[in-house]
C-alpha cells in the first residue's frame, strides 16, 4: 500500500474514525485504525457496539489493507510539518510515514482479524438537514436514563413519520422532545432507539449547515451518513414509555418567561446547591412574579424573575439542575410554563408556532 494525502485531511479523518476505536479489547486489531487504500483511502473505527467510517481524497499508487495502531498513527501524522503526507506499507506490514523531513517507521497489524462493520441492507434512506438533526440531538440527549436496569431508556426514541421527524429522551425524573418538520413529505414511518453513546458521536461529526444527513434503518443497526463519514450502530431493544401520554396536556396554569431571566434566577439561587449537599428550588409563581427560595445547611438564598400570567401563589418544588438543563435545551428567548399543582410537572413548551419542543420536569416533594 501507498498513498500521498494532504495532512490536515488525515488529521482529521483519524480523529474522526478514531473516537470509535477501542480502549482495550480482547481482538488486538480493535485498539487499532483499519486503513483502507483503493479508491481514495478509508479509516475506520469500531469498538463492536459503534462503527465510524471516514473516507478522504488522496493519490494512490498501490492499493491495500492493514490495521494502525491508533493514538500512535495520530499521534505522528499531527506532529508532522504542515505538508502533504506519504504512507508507504511493505508486504511484511512496515510502514513508512513520511512528511516534510520528518519520517517516522512504525509496524503495522494484518487486517484479517478486522471484523467487519454490521451491514445495512442498502434501502432509501430519511434525509434531514445536518443542523436539523445535529440541534435534536443537543435538545433531548441530556435527558437520556444512565440506569442500565431500562436499557430501552439508555437511548432516544426516535419517530419518523410523513411530515416529520420527532425525538424523545426521557430517565426518572424528566422528558424532553423535539419535532423537526419536513416541508417535502417523507413517505413512510418509522420507530426506533438509538444508544445515546451512538448519537454523541453522530452529534460531533455533525455540522451547523443545510446540508443533508441520511440515516438507514436495518434490521438491527442503523446506518447515517454524514458527508464524507458514515457511522452504523445497534439499535435497542425493548418497549419503550409512551411518551404521549406522559406528557400532562390539560394544566390549568399557564405562564410565559423569558429563558435568559429565568435562568439567571435559578443559578443564582442554586449557587448555594452541591451535589453533597442537594436541596431543592422552591418556586411560588404570583401575578406576574416567579419567587425562588433554596435553604440548606450552607444558607438560604433568594432571587426572583419577572413572568406574563398569574400561577395564584402555586408553590412547588424542583431539582434546579434538571430545571437549568431543560431551559439551556429551550431554542427560543421566550418558552410557556404550563403547571397544574405542587405535585404535578412542569412542561416548557413554544410560545409560537416557529418551534416544537416540550420539557417536562416531575416536581420534589417539599417539607
Amino acid at each position: 500500500m501507498k498513498f500521498t494525502c494532504e495532512k490536515a485531511l488525515l488529521v482529521s479523518a483519524v480523529s474522526v474514525a478514531g473516537r470509535t476505536v477501542s480502549q482495550k479489547s480482547t481482538i488486538p486489531c480493535l485498539e487499532g485504525i483499519l486503513l483502507r487504500a483503493g479508491v481514495g483511502v478509508q479509516f475506520t473505527g469500531f469498538n463492536l457496539e459503534t462503527g465510524i467510517t471516514v473516507r478522504v481524497a488522496a493519490d494512490v499508487k498501490e492499493a491495500g489493507v492493514c490495521v494502525m495502531p491508533a493514538r500512535l498513527f495520530f499521534d505522528i501524522i499531527r506532529k508532522l510539518p504542515d505538508e502533504e503526507v506519504t504512507v508507504e506499507v511493505d508486504d511484511k506490514l512496515q510502514v513508512s510515514i513520511c512528511g516534510g523531513v520528518s519520517s517516522f517507521q512504525i509496524t503495522a497489524m494484518d487486517a484479517e482479524d478486522y471484523p467487519e462493520l454490521p451491514d445495512v441492507n442498502a434501502a432509501q434512506g430519511v434525509c434531514i438537514p445536518q443542523s436539523a438533526l445535529r440541534e435534536m440531538i443537543g435538545g433531548t440527549i441530556f435527558s437520556v436514563s444512565e440506569n442500565q436496569a431500562r436499557p430501552i431508556h439508555t437511548g432516544c426514541l426516535i419517530e419518523v413519520a410523513d411530515d416529520g421527524i420527532t425525538m424523545v429522551a426521557v430517565d426518572s425524573f424528566r422528558l424532553a422532545r423535539r419535532t423537526w418538520h419536513s416541508e417535502e413529505p417523507i413517505g413512510r414511518t418509522q420507530k426506533f432507539v438509538v444508544p445515546a453513546t451512538g448519537l454523541r458521536e453522530v452529534e460531533k461529526i455533525l455540522t451547523d449547515t443545510d446540508e443533508p444527513a441520511v440515516f438507514t434503518l436495518g434490521d438491527k443497526h442503523i446506518l447515517f451518513e454524514i458527508g464524507n463519514a458514515t457511522l452504523v450502530c445497534r439499535i435497542l431493544e425493548g418497549e419503550f414509555i409512551d411518551w404521549r401520554r406522559v406528557l400532562p396536556t390539560d394544566n390549568p396554569t399557564v405562564l410565559t418567561a423569558n429563558v435568559a431571566e429565568l435562568m439567571s434566577s435559578i443559578e443564582r439561587v442554586s449557587l448555594i446547591v452541591s451535589e453533597k449537599i442537594k436541596s431543592p428550588v422552591r418556586c411560588t409563581f404570583g401575578e406576574n412574579i416567579a419567587d425562588f427560595k433554596t435553604v440548606n445547611t450552607i444558607g438560604s438564598a433568594h432571587d426572583t424573575c419577572q413572568i406574563a400570567g398569574n400561577g395564584g401563589q402555586l408553590e412547588i418544588g424542583f431539582n434546579c439542575r434538571y430545571l437549568l438543563d431543560a431551559l439551556r435545551a429551550v431554542p427560543s428567548e421566550e418558552v410557556t410554563l404550563e403547571l397544574k399543582n405542587g405535585l404535578s410537572p412542569i412542561i416548557f413548551t413554544p410560545v409560537n408556532d416557529k418551534y416544537d419542543f416540550a420539557y417536562m420536569v416531575l416536581p420534589v416533594r417539599l417539607h
